[in-house]
């Protein structure tokens, strides 16, 4: 047996915090997609030209092929997952499927596809989780993953108040990264009536409940599809708070300060994704969900700061007329982790956090970010 010495246990549980990939933005891609203006469902090759112009150059950090609610031509929509995924082979975006609710006829077809493309899919998302039968779905999952693809995880929806019950248990299969809020099916659920605009709001204790039980897990959560479509997308050069803000006096409709108001709402929870039902939803919740070059500027700054005067772990400073202490350090480290986590972090900015976290304890770190500490 090979023992691993103190200092490279160390290196690599920050390597491992380094290497934390959130979900971000999650793009639903419907393979094969209704076309109203021919009062029909594509044909594979249509179907193919659009997974060019959309998908494959997508600025989403996952792009999630839906199988489920939004397939109507399953079996046409397997086919053209088994003659493209290959296509995302070497692209920097992570590749969910959605598949149908466990143990019902079209799981066994999803089931059988994964067998044949496993190795381009990253991630698994659980349409129902849990609500026929238990955990035993993430389980027996879990299990038929390792023989297809050991490094896929799986993204249980939280759709009924049976799912949120048992999301605790959910969290303890090592495969369970992230969870996700399904929130129109879980309102249903509920007899809840939800708007497009205050559904954030209708539903807040339900999503304060997963988000406690997350947080003390050291799991992530994916925050809900907002219904409303945009006119316009906000440019990919806006990356500013300032750029935001103008865009959206100049150019943003109703729907556009909406999307955005939710996904900032979300990213101050705490969130670790968003998913989305268009493509002008993209970048509108990236720049909510990315820290801006600016803000990563500023947090490094903090924390160059808080090294200078030894007081990462105690004391305080004063910084732009601010008087700042370890839980603030502490967030300043949350922001930048965070960046990293949704790939936004540079080489000589990475490096800088690496030397920061070999200046603090283990406990500290996992204070601040639990999502190393677990399985």
């Amino acid at each position: 047996m090979i023992t691993i010495d103190e200092g490279n246990e160390k290196a690599q549980f920050h390597r491992k915090i380094l290497d934390t990939r959130w979900p971000g933005i999650q793009l639903y891609y419907p393979p094969i997609k209704f076309v109203p203006k021919h009062s029909d469902y594509e044909t594979i090759e249509a179907a193919t030209e659009r997974l060019e112009r959309f998908a494959v150059h997508s600025k989403a950090h996952t792009l999630l092929f839906d199988l489920e609610d939004g397939c109507s031509r399953k079996a046409l929509s397997r086919e053209l997952l088994r003659k493209e995924i290959y296509r995302f082979e070497n692209k920097n975006i992570q590749i969910a499927i959605r598949i149908n609710p466990f143990l019902t006829e079209e799981y066994s077809k999803d089931l059988k596809l994964l067998k044949e493309i496993g190795n381009y899919v990253h991630v698994i998302t659980l349409a129902k989780a849990g609500e026929q039968y238990g955990t035993a779905e993430i389980r027996d999952l879990s299990s038929d993953l390792v023989e297809i693809n050991s490094k896929m995880t799986v993204q249980p929806i939280i759709e009924h108040p049976r799912s949120l019950k048992l999301a605790p248990e959910m969290m303890n299969f090592s495969t369970v990264k992230h969870l996700v809020f399904g929130i129109h099916d879980f309102s249903k659920a509920m007899a809840i009536h939800i708007t497009p605009e205050n559904w954030l709001e209708e539903l807040r204790p339900y999503l304060y409940d997963l988000l406690f039980e997350a947080r003390q897990a050291g799991r992530g959560v994916i925050g809900g599809v907002d219904p409303l479509i945009n006119q316009e997308g906000l440019p990919d050069n806006a990356v500013e708070p300032s750029d935001v803000r103008r865009w959206l006096d100049l150019n943003g409709d109703k729907a556009s300060h909406i999307v955005f108001s939710h996904a900032s709402t979300e990213t101050a929870l705490g969130l670790t994704g968003k998913q989305v039902i268009h493509p002008n939803h993209i970048n509108l919740c990236r720049v909510a969900f990315i820290p801006s070059p600016s803000t990563i500027r500023r947090n490094i700054k903090i924390l160059q700061i808080a090294l200078e005067a030894d007081a990462l772990t105690g004391g305080a400073v004063r910084f732009e007329g601010e008087m700042l202490d370890p839980p603030m350090f502490g967030k300043a480290l949350q922001a930048i982790l965070r960046a990293k986590a949704l790939g936004e972090l540079s080489e000589k900015e990475e490096d800088f956090i690496l030397f920061v976290l070999k200046k603090l304890p283990d406990r500290v770190i996992l204070e601040n970010w639990p999502y190393a500490g677990f399985n």
